[in-house]
């Protein structure tokens, strides 16, 4: 995906905050600057798959709605990679796990309960999730075909659904301007579904987005 998707989404999350702070201030009051290590995986019976380590960074807009209760609204963009193991011929050749790489921008909106008043709080909420291609890098592996398969060729995974819906659940800790968080993320939607209008030779793909990710939040 190209990387100006996000910077048009940011635009817009940047528009909206200044509007939420004109008419409302007290509700939403922080906005805080996110980067972290994730771990990304496709849960899917069709494709033997292996996780890898990636990166994020993104903005969020934090504030109190009631009580021990607040919210976040944030974009995110992630750089992601994973794993897929395929041969050189469909059986008994060059066993080999190909690298592939997802980029995506995400619109996040979170309810948060915080256990310990600005120090530790859980969050939860949906994620719409938009992607680029599953990109092949190793691309002198391109007319591999895929493990389990007799006619897929790596390069034919790539087309991918670019519009996926995430649940998100995680936990917050640290101070009132400086926070550690931990994220898992659910794909909800089949992200492989966009493959079974395609040419190829099976026809029931399914996976759903499985992501981990670790990292540090600086609120201003």
């Amino acid at each position: 995906m190209k990387i100006n998707y996000f910077f048009l989404i940011l635009f817009t999350f940047i528009l909206s905050f200044q509007a939420y702070s004109q008419r409302n201030y007290n509700e939403f009051n922080v906005i805080g600057v996110s980067a972290g290590l994730t771990l990304y995986d496709i849960k899917t019976d069709d494709l033997s798959t292996q996780s890898k380590e990636s990166f994020m960074f993104g903005l969020q807009i934090r504030g109190n709605v009631y009580n021990n209760f607040d919210m976040m609204y944030g974009v995110a963009f992630y750089d992601t990679n994973i794993s897929v193991l395929a041969n050189s011929v469909p059986e008994g050749g060059t066993q080999r796990e190909l690298n592939y790489n997802i980029q995506s921008a995400q619109i996040s909106v979170l309810w948060g309960y915080k256990i310990i008043r600005e120090h530790l709080s859980i969050e939860a909420g949906p994620v719409l999730n938009i992607n680029g291609r599953l990109t092949l890098k190793d691309t002198q592996y391109e007319n591999y075909i895929i493990d389990g398969y007799d006619t897929l060729r790596a390069i034919e995974l790539e087309d991918i659904s670019k519009v996926n819906f995430h649940l998100a659940a995680g936990v917050t800790a640290g101070f009132r301007n400086f926070r550690v968080f931990g994220q898992y993320q659910y794909g909800v939607t089949n992200m492989l579904s966009k493959l079974n209008s395609s040419n190829l030779e099976y026809k029931d793909f399914k996976g759903n987005a499985n992501l981990i990710t670790v990292g540090v939040t600086a609120y201003f």
